[in-house]
């Protein structure tokens, strides 16, 4: 069903989940509800203060006046948000405020062009509330600056959103009008968005993955070598989290672990405390079998226990709380006793069920089911919970991580700002000013150093990451990636594995390799990511359906993990429940499930859940008719309206546990049998979906129709979408990767995002810190699908080679490539680097500033006047002037670092010489010199060096099926093989690599790409509906070759036929960032670290080459000791130290300001001795010595 993905990707673009999680945050006049709206009518300032969304300051401040600032929207008596009351919170579009004062809308391109902050200004309306009568102050003055948001490119409130575009120009646009206005942007009109612009640097937040909140989950623990069964929950509310643990003990004790407390308390006397005060209420919340009562009996009666549990047992609330009181603050005062166990039950314990002291009940009855959980678990009614299973885990997007972060943020400003206005009325005793008492900044530079670092709240790190632009396919790889909480550094099997409930959610293949493996995962072609639905509207709905209270004989239903009812008849409900949403009079954000099993009917609608589409069936037949398909074809059905006439629907990992999924309707047949041409998936027409019996396929080449057997059954309740939406953007472009070995499709996907190619049609003016340029890209004769969805026939990455397998005089061992040089003079894999330098005319303290110029033979540090001769006036280098390494681009001097040097009183300090230069063993043409303007007014410089990189030994290639291998040997043409046609190969790979790697998928595009450039035509390599190897064997013969694909060739140096023939076709080959050129290095002296006095490390660095542990084994066993000593010592941290020959001392000596040598511990002067040693020696005696530990010399000649 390609026309449904077809669909999917007409109306939304490859970054969609990441955008709109976004806009759902943003606050614009199309959202009123939004998340930064909800974050401010939550708000409490103080936070132990009972309303929200108000400010409320301190009357021993105020001189006893009641002074309240409403910043959230008004309430109704319930405490419920009047949903008709006007927003409080608003942005404007992204702007930049000039050193002159001028302020501009803020372009993406100029933001990076300028290193600056792509944000847009936030606006709050405040309230002044004095002695409950509010304050008349203009409208205009009520809304206040109080700080800058980083705004997503291509979001809502970024200028490049098409109804920005549409909102300037007053009118509606069309498709070219808006591509056009992107091209005037010097944006990529293909250009995805989905990322944020940092200091001028693309910034991208990864999706999180984590277990689901507010759940129970129940498992076995190991303590001291045997099992103990647990139920954990993570309660999570406004960005808190706390776990909550409850196990059995041995003895049958439940005991409760509460965060921020230590220790466990018995479960009864925690309940006891919450207010269920009655013994046999207890019993009932927690026992649903019989086999549980005896646990229970055991637990109520231990509260009578005055001796365990001092002073009076826990029997009523009072002596429960007593019993808090003396466990968690002991000898405290009675007012701080009581306040501390307040704060853990309203605060701390399940937070997510509320707190205040009314929802103390709710927690008790919560606690008892978590109770009862563990207990079914210890009887053996109940299984332990996946945790790897995706029904429990959550994703956090951009909107979601956003919307973490400015929570504390905005609460961190908004406690400054009741300090500010506190302070300000005591010293003034005047009228409030907001406008002067906030400090915008405060807000601004918490959301910009998380941005900037990737450390967030709840101190994870590396949530925010350098935006990959290595390729096209490297950024929209980057931008649908899901990293796990858990550390790579641990072993984590279970986690890293492939989960049954990732199918279709998570692609199989591209995960990276090595301690990430299986940590790092990337998202399916086609996902949704629920937004979630009010639980409180479902428990409304739920109440409709009659579901009553809980009784022991009837179906649980469960909410979000929350037990709200049961039901006499589940299979009812659910029916219900999804013909409802199937109609459209519910929303498609519910999911439900009923588990035969556990006898329990499970509803999701909280946000974070990863979903997948799936075609419904009935009665063995689709939904989705033959009108519904050229609906799509004809462009007049849109992807949504599929959800409102029933015909498709999102499932989550829970809801797909219900059901039959039918992979396909039918299997095409190898022939038609009417014409016999060869068929493939593509080559057929579905003409009866929707209709009961045999499916009705009809033939592309010849139209005739004919029936095959029809797959679905009755059983089955969906059908995918098609089979190929399992495979992520990566994995997709690789052809056939279900004729591969499953490593080798997670290879090629890996290496996919290092070929070079087109990363962006605007990469002249982009000022990247290094790119990279295919010169001649090429589409791919073999294609999938998938491509079209991501644009990669705009922006290829790679070049199609026409290679011959075959051994070619040893030069193409271990993957080495044999490559034709005069298809690389003809401009096979050429490229070019492109590395860019920036420097800025900073001002500093006192006045003084940076200065573009050449730099005068009296400043400090200056070079000669041949390293500036190809400087301007200006201090700047002319484009298209050829440089290497160490040459000088920008000519810049510094003032002189603070007491640098001492001059005389009346001399001035000589400047510092502080020029940009081209990075050692890199060379080129300048290919740009651009010249702006800073935020705070200070003139920038951006050089952009261009280098061409043309394929030499070493550099490296590879298809897209992780064949890589580095070129062994340029060949003349004349000497290499070729076809009784006269064809010579571009490439030669070694036979030997093929087998044993089981890639039949590269044998197929080889022969595919062959059939391809033969007839003029694309090959279709999608995986599970490409062209058969029956069709593309034909088209070999069709074309005057053998079907075998193999053909007879000639040595090119002796012109005599090879004795075998050889397998020879066309395949995509990409050359991969890795050169030579980049990672060739060599010197003799250079730098040394200060504290080892070794070599520095690094080709940055102009570090040495390692010499390492295999090299120092090797010249052993070669006898060359004498070279390991010049290596080791002499030519890297050789030193001499004296040391003193006194046979009791043997420490080191020293030299006394007469030139005198001496022992500091035993003052001898007269046997001293000068030694050679490694420096490194020498500092390990230094540490050791710190530590007080005396390491003695005794020198062999003394002995």
């Amino acid at each position: 069903m390609r026309d449904l993905v077809k669909l999917y990707f007409d109306e939304r673009n490859i970054v969609n989940h990441h955008i709109s999680s976004f806009n759902d945050f943003l606050s614009t006049p199309d959202n009123p509800n939004s998340r930064m709206q909800r974050i401010v009518d939550d708000i409490r300032v103080p936070t132990d203060d009972a309303d929200r969304g108000v400010i409320r300051l301190d009357p021993e401040r105020t001189g006893g006046r009641s002074i309240e600032i409403r910043i959230g929207r008004k309430r109704d008596e319930d405490g419920s948000v009047d949903p008709l009351a006007k927003p409080t919170i608003r942005i404007d579009e992204p702007k930049v405020m000039e050193a002159n004062g001028y302020s501009h809308d803020l372009s993406p391109m100029e933001a990076r062009l300028r290193n600056l902050n792509y944000m847009s200004p936030v606006f709050v309306h405040f309230d002044i509330i004095e002695d409950g009568v509010e304050k008349e102050i203009p409208e205009s003055e009520r809304w206040i600056h109080v700080g800058d948001l980083p705004m997503m490119v291509k979001s809502k409130g970024c200028n490049l959103n098409r109804k920005v575009v549409e909102l300037h120009r007053e009118r509606e646009i069309s498709d070219e009008e808006y591509q056009e206005e992107l091209v005037s942007q010097k944006e990529d009109p293909r250009e995805p968005g989905g990322y944020f612009i940092i200091g001028g640097t693309e910034r991208v937040l990864i999706t999180l993955e984590d277990l689901a909140p507010n759940r129970v989950m129940v498992e076995y623990n190991e303590k001291y070598g045997s099992k103990v069964e647990v139920a954990k929950v993570f309660s999570q509310k406004d960005g808190y989290r706390a776990l909550t643990l409850v196990e059995k003990k041995k003895d049958g004790m439940v005991m409760v672990s509460v965060p921020v407390a230590s220790g466990s308390i018995p479960l009864v006397a925690l309940m006891k405390a919450l207010g269920m005060e009655s013994d046999e209420e207890i019993y009932e919340t927690i026992v649903s079998r019989e086999e549980m009562a005896n646990i229970v009996y055991a637990n109520i009666e231990s509260s009578f226990d005055k001796k365990t549990y001092a002073p009076n047992g826990y029997h009523t609330q009072e002596d429960a709380i007593l019993f808090l009181e003396r466990n968690f603050a002991a000898g405290q005062a009675k007012e701080y006793r009581t306040k501390k166990v307040e704060s853990i039950l309203d605060r701390s314990l399940l937070p997510h069920l509320g707190d205040t002291e009314a929802d103390r009940m709710k927690k008790a009855i919560f606690l008892g089911r978590i109770a009862r959980s563990v207990l079914e678990l210890s009887l053996g009614e109940r299984k332990e919970d996946d945790k790897d299973h995706y029904a429990n885990k959550r994703l956090k997007l951009s909107g979601d991580l956003m919307e973490d972060l400015f929570r504390t943020s905005f609460s961190s400003l908004m406690k400054d700002l009741k300090y500010q206005l506190e302070r300000n009325w005591g010293r003034k005793k005047s009228d409030l000013n907001i406008s002067s008492s906030i400090r915008p900044d405060l807000l601004t530079h918490k959301l910009l150093h998380a941005l900037a670092t990737g450390n967030w709240v709840g101190g994870r790190a590396g949530v925010s990451q350098l935006l990959d632009r290595t390729s096209n396919m490297s950024a929209m790889s980057h931008l649908r990636r899901i990293t796990s909480s858990l550390t790579r550094s641990q072993p984590h099997f279970e986690a890293r594995d492939l989960h049954p409930t990732q199918w279709g959610r998570l692609c199989p293949s591209e995960t990276p390799e090595g301690q990430n493996c299986g940590l790092v995962k990337n998202a399916a072609l086609i996902i949704d990511v629920s937004e979630g639905f009010p639980e409180s509207d479902v428990k409304w709905m739920l109440k409709e359906f009659s579901v009553g209270p809980v009784k022991q004989q009837c179906t649980r239903v469960y909410v979000n993990g929350d037990l709200v009812g049961s039901h006499t008849d589940a299979g009812k409900l659910v029916g219900e429940v999804r013909e409802r949403r199937r109609c459209g009079l519910l929303s498609n954000e519910i999911n439900i499930r009923y588990d035969e099993e556990m006898d329990e009917v499970i509803i999701n609608c909280d946000e974070g859940r990863l979903r997948r589409p799936l075609l419904i069936l009935k009665d063995g037949r689709t939904m989705f008719t033959r009108k519904h398909i050229e609906g799509i074809r004809d462009r007049k059905v849109k992807w949504n309206d599929l959800f409102r006439e029933g015909i498709l629907e999102w499932l989550d990992a829970e809801e797909e546990e219900d059901a039959l999924v039918a992979v396909e309707a039918f299997d095409v047949p190898d022939r038609c049998e009417h014409c016999g041409r060869a068929l493939s998936p593509t080559d057929v027409d579905w003409m009866n979906p929707g209709k009961e019996g045999d499916a009705v396929l009809k033939c592309r080449y010849c139209e005739d129709d004919f029936t095959v057997p029809c797959k679905i059954t009755a059983e089955h309740t969906h059908m995918e979408v098609d089979p190929m939406v399992i495979l992520g953007v990566a994995s997709g472009i690789v052809p056939y990767p279900e004729h591969n070995s499953a490593p080798r499709v997670t290879m090629g996907a890996g290496m996919a995002k290092q070929a070079l190619g087109i990363p962006a049609s605007n990469y002249r003016i982009r000022p990247d810190t290094r790119g990279h340029l295919l010169h001649y890209p090429q589409v791919p004769m073999v294609q999938t699908q998938t491509m079209e969805f991501m644009g990669y026939k705009h922006r290829p990455a790679g070049q199609n080679f026409c290679i011959a397998v075959l051994s070619y005089h040893g030069y193409n061992i271990e993957d080495a490539l044999v490559m034709n040089k005069s298809s690389v003079q003809r401009g096979l894999g050429r490229s070019s680097f492109l590395r860019s330098y920036r420097s800025e005319e900073r001002r500093y303290p006192g006045g003084q500033e940076d200065h573009f110029e050449i730099p005068s033979p009296d400043v400090m540090g200056a070079r000669a006047d041949l390293a500036y001769a190809s400087l301007g006036e200006d201090g700047l280098i002319a484009p298209e002037s050829e440089v290497t390494g160490s040459d000088v681009l920008i000519g810049k001097t510094s003032p002189p670092r603070f007491l640098e040097e001492e001059t005389d009183f009346l001399t001035p300090q000589k400047r510092r010489e502080t020029s940009i230069t081209v990075r050692p063993g890199e060379r080129g043409f300048v290919d740009s010199v651009m010249v702006t303007e800073s935020e705070n007014g200070s003139r920038l410089v951006r050089v952009k060096i261009r280098d061409e990189r043309i394929p030499e030994l070493g550099d490296k290639f590879c298809s897209r099926f992780g064949q890589k291998g580095v070129v062994g040997r340029l060949v003349d043409q004349c000497d290499m093989p070729f076809t009784e046609d006269g064809i010579t190969p571009d490439l030669v790979v070694n036979p030997h690599g093929i087998p044993s790697r089981m890639t039949i998928g590269h044998v197929l595009e080889m022969i595919a790409g062959k059939v391809g450039s033969m007839e003029g035509r694309v090959i279709d390599g999608t995986a599970f509906s490409g062209e058969r190897e029956e069709s593309i064997r034909d088209g070999l013969v069709r074309n005057g070759f053998k079907n075998t694909g193999k053909e007879v060739m000639y040595d090119g140096r002796t012109g005599r036929m090879i004795q075998t023939d050889i397998y020879t076709g066309v395949i995509f080959y990409e050359k991969l960032h890795h050169m030579v050129s980049g990672k060739m290095h060599v010197r003799s002296r250079g730098p040394v670290q200060i504290l080892t006095r070794q070599p520095t490390e690094g080709r940055s660095r102009q570090g040495g080459l390692r010499f390492g542990e295999m090299e120092r084994d090797c010249l052993i066993g070669h006898g060359a000791a004498m070279v390991i000593k010049d290596r080791l010592l002499d030519e890297s941290d050789g030193t001499q130290q004296y040391i003193c020959g006194n046979p009791k001392c043997g420490h080191i000596a020293i030299m006394d300001r007469h030139g005198s040598l001496y022992c500091p511990v035993c003052k001898n002067n007269t046997s001293i001795y000068l030694v050679q040693t490694s420096y490194a020696f020498k500092l390990l005696m230094d540490e050791l010595l710190s530590l007080g530990v005396a390491m003695r010399l005794q020198l062999e000649d003394l002995r």
